[in-house]
């Protein structure tokens, strides 16, 4: 029970510190400058927007797996997603009872330890870098679903794109936004404007660079659009590599189920620090 209780902690740290700094150097995407958006590149972006899922709802089962170094573990769980609401992952100890919750809203990061009944509520602009760098639910939910965001951004709109560099070829086209120490990219598909890869660049001035990537490997049909069912995550940093899987069965749009954790008073909360000093501790 001590080993699920470190893996459990595990997977509800790095979700959020997925939101800090982000990657993987072997496929990190690279973009030179361009000229501004023309009419054709304008055609490229709409193409990559109009892949945009229509559904209101997203609900799965998923099977999500982490390595930390030598820490390895798949855990079972389930996905339940509100477009423009809500983001929630469970996580499921022994396939059946719920040991861990992540919630993610407009407002708050919702991190749920069932096992040690300790939870963390915090809104996004109480975490310095994602004030910063504008990060927040949307970002988190264009990842998921596979779409463009751009920090500041609540949509991506015709004025937001010549923000936008275009670098394209027949096979692939690489999108990318620049924000101070922020680089922004998606690899695409040139003939379907299907997001392959997202990848986000943190350069401080001092001190090595972080990097995500966000993978998406392979996708189902919901409705009529696709959906992806298989991400990769990996996160690298100046001292710790982690790698995450996400992997969704039985697709669907239940609508069924209540878009807000109520948490009992039976639960400790505990600090942004201290989720991160017990993180960097595994």
């Amino acid at each position: 029970m001590k080993h699920l209780s470190t893996i459990l902690k595990t997977c509800a740290f790095v979700i959020p510190l997925l939101l800090t700094a982000c990657g993987t150097h072997k496929k990190a995407v690279k973009t030179e400058p361009v000229a501004p958006v023309n009419s054709d590149n304008r055609a490229l972006i709409e193409k990559v927007n109009s892949n945009a899922h229509t559904s209101d709802f997203i609900t799965s089962k998923i099977r999500f797996s982490v390595e930390v170094g030598a820490l390895s573990q798949s855990l079972t769980g389930n996905l339940k997603m509100k477009r423009d609401d809500v983001i929630r992952l469970q996580l499921m100890a022994f396939g059946f009872v719920e040991a861990g919750r992540l919630e993610f809203t407009k407002d708050y990061v919702l991190i749920m330890d069932r096992i040690n009944k300790q939870f963390l509520r915090v809104p996004y602009h109480h975490v310095d870098f994602l004030r910063n760098s504008g990060i927040n639910f949307n970002t988190l939910q264009a990842l998921f679903w596979n779409e463009l965001f751009l920090p500041g951004h609540e949509k991506i709109n015709e004025a937001a794109y010549d923000s936008i560099q275009v670098m394209s070829d027949v096979e692939n086209t690489i999108l990318s936004y620049q924000k101070e120490k922020m680089t922004y990219s998606w690899l695409t598909d040139s003939g379907t404007g299907r997001i392959k890869m997202a990848n986000i660049l943190y350069t401080p001035r001092q001190g090595g660079s972080s990097q995500l990537n966000w993978d998406y490997r392979s996708f189902s049909t919901v409705g009529k659009k696709a959906f992806p069912n298989d991400m990769s995550v990996t996160l690298t940093t100046p001292n710790k590599e982690i790698k995450l899987g996400v992997l969704l069965n039985y697709i669907g749009n239940d609508s069924e189920w209540e878009t807000r954790t109520q948490v009992s008073n039976k639960y400790n909360e505990v600090t942004v620090d201290e989720i991160l000093r017990r993180f960097m501790a595994l």
